[in-house]
């Protein structure tokens, strides 16, 4: 914890500007509530209004039903004064029904606005991940903030205002139990609002302190939910029981556990020790306005019932004022929460800046200029000076080991990342130069790891294609490219076969079957001009592959095709061929010219070939 801890100068400052930012965090928290149902916030107003004045008016009527009993009781319980009895109750008793009707709508509204607010607030921040750079989402500080925005600040916003409204309920209450207090005497009235401040600061000061603790640990409750995910999903279970792994991640799921744990029972001790003690300043505030208020009764100063009056309205008071002052310390709480929200809903993004849908020759093909390119945070550049030049009806293969940088040139390709240095063209005219969306309808990517959405199969295939996600007769055409087609007609739906175990009757498929799945999502892009298949038949044996990338050059043969292999049975088919290494390119021919070079392609192909033998 040591290493956590701000000095005091930060700490006040951060404390400082917590509660000055409370009011403007409310106002952006009303404005967001008040668009996601005006009419139920309106009511929500309308209903504080009502539940805040009617407590003072029923400790009004309370006392006139005494002294109207005592005045009955002098005068012999005629029937003109048990009449004036019996209306002074059923008036208290209709205004205790209209205010356990207001508070059962208050609830009602609440309930109904916590759930359209809720879903606002997710959408919000699903909205704005997906204006995001893949950087962003790599980057395990921002992953942080986005999670922290969506574990707790998603329910702040209903939170605060729910509060704003407690707030102002109960301030309405205190005035107008201040009317009636004051009355009796002034003092009575600054012992109650002075009573609760010692306890509220408390409270205030430890809400910072559970923050920044919640701040802190993000990573750890991250490593938490990702140990859940390991031991209880399927994808994860053949390791885990094959390794032996399960009692290793749950003992450090508990050690996390128990970090965090010690972390909250030493600053909830310390929240309630100090609430218990202060506490009783306001218990000793109570009853020593009791002790005033009775012997002002003793000495007739005051009539019976205005003194079961002012006791109730000093009890209520204090409750007024302890609620008040703990709306108060909550609005600043949930002001840090919403501070995770909106510096996340705030984070930058670079705008697109292409606007281009055509470029200036559609025979240049694809152009890499001197390209280089580092990865946010790597000592190391992942592509050093690449220089590459594909014509449409050309195909690339990319050689090389596992990370020399051949997804990463993809990846530069589709504009998910820009190049540090040099520039990739496209018919001529750079990619940043072209509309980004016009760029990607252009290119059917499949990478090694694709996702196996849990949907339908057919669905599994549109992905590849938004406009016809869910068009039956392109799925066809794309699965029959793809030689899908023979196996989706063993399956009993078809194309409307569940994929996965995570619902009612979901199937799972072999990495083979997966991956001519996802060859067809590739192909569901029928106007693509360039197709990139990063190592998407690994799972299958080498027949199937060859025979897929042959069936694959004879339906690109007017497209650029690149294609990521480490079966050279398969590479050797490539119009062009590149090795890369460590970043860079180091040999660049096709199949007969490497072999003739007698360099590393040609080793490599040596020693794959020797195992076929």
């Amino acid at each position: 914890m040591a290493a956590h801890t701000a000095p005091p100068a930060t700490r006040n400052q951060q404390l400082k500007r917590g509660f000055m930012g409370v009011f403007a965090y409310s106002r952006r928290a009303m404005e967001l509530v008040w668009s996601t149902n005006p009419k139920l916030t309106m009511a929500l107003a309308g209903l504080t209004l009502i539940a805040g004045v009617l407590p003072a008016g029923i400790a009004w009527v309370g006392a006139t039903i005494v002294d109207a009993v005592l005045s009955a009781i002098h005068a012999g319980g005629t029937d003109a004064s048990r009449i004036l009895v019996m209306q002074r109750v059923a008036l208290e008793a209709g205004l205790v029904a209209l205010l356990a009707g207001a508070q059962r709508c208050l609830s009602l509204s609440q309930s109904l606005l916590r759930a359209q607010l809720g879903q606002r607030v997710n959408v919000m921040i699903l909205e704005k991940a997906l204006t995001l750079q893949l950087t962003q989402f790599e980057d395990s500080e921002f992953y942080d903030k986005m999670t922290r925005a969506r574990r707790e600040a998603s329910q702040r916003p209903l939170s605060l205002v729910m509060r704003s409204f407690g707030l102002l309920q109960n301030l309405i209450s205190l005035f107008s139990y201040a009317a009636l207090l004051v009355q009796f005497s002034v003092w009575a009235l600054v012992i109650l609002l002075g009573a609760g401040l010692p306890a509220f600061m408390a409270e205030a000061k430890f809400s910072g302190d559970a923050f920044r603790l919640f701040r802190w640990r993000s990573p750890e409750t991250r490593m938490q939910l990702y140990l859940e995910s390991v031991i209880a999903r399927e994808d994860h279970a053949k390791e885990v029981k094959l390794f032996g792994l399960g009692p290793l991640l749950l003992d450090r799921y508990r050690q996390i556990f128990r970090k965090l744990y010690q972390e909250d029972r030493e600053l909830t001790i310390r929240r309630d020790t100090w609430g218990f003690f202060l506490g009783l300043i306001g218990t000793a505030a109570l009853y020593g306005a009791y002790a005033w208020i009775a012997l002002n009764a003793i000495v007739t100063r005051i009539t019976l019932g205005q003194m079961t009056m002012y006791l109730m309205l000093f009890r209520q008071g204090q409750s007024a004022v302890s609620a008040s002052l703990s709306a108060v310390g909550g609005l600043y709480e949930d002001n840090l929460y919403l501070s995770t929200l909106y510096e996340f809903l705030e984070t930058p993004v670079k705008e697109p800046t292409g606007t281009l849908i055509r470029g200036q020759s559609d025979q240049e093909g694809i152009q890499f200029e001197h390209v280089s390119f580092t990865y946010p945070g790597a000592e190391q550049p992942a592509l050093i000076d690449i220089n590459l030049h594909i014509r449409p009806g050309e195909s690339l293969a990319l050689v090389g080991e596992n990370g020399s940088g051949k997804t990463t040139l993809i990846k530069l390709l589709t504009r998910l990342y820009t190049p540090d240095t040099g520039r990739i063209l496209l018919d001529g005219t750079d990619l940043q130069d072209w509309d980004e969306t016009t760029l990607r309808q252009r290119i059917g990517v499949i990478f090694q790891d694709f996702t196996r959405y849990q949907l339908i199969l057919g669905e599994n295939i549109g992905a590849g294609e938004v406009r016809h996600f869910d068009d039956e007769a392109e799925w066809r055409k794309a699965a029959q490219q793809g030689m899908a087609d023979s196996l989706i007609e063993t399956l009993p739906a078809g194309y409307q076969t569940q994929l996965g175990k995570w619902f009612k009757e979901g199937r799972e498929l072999s990495g083979g079957q997966w991956q001519k799945i996802a060859l067809s999502r590739a192909f569901m892009r029928s106007q693509a001009d360039i197709l990139v298949l990063d190592e998407p038949t690994a799972a299958m044996d080498a027949g199937a592959e060859a025979r897929i990338f042959e069936h694959f050059r004879t339906l690109t043969r007017q497209r650029i095709a690149i294609l990521i292999s480490h079966r050279f049975s398969t590479v050797r088919m490539a119009d062009q061929i590149v090795v890369i290494r460590n970043g860079r390119i180091i040999e660049h021919g096709n199949h007969a010219a490497l072999m003739q070079l007698d360099g590393h392609y040609a080793h490599l192909f040596s020693l794959q070939a020797k195992g076929y033998q």
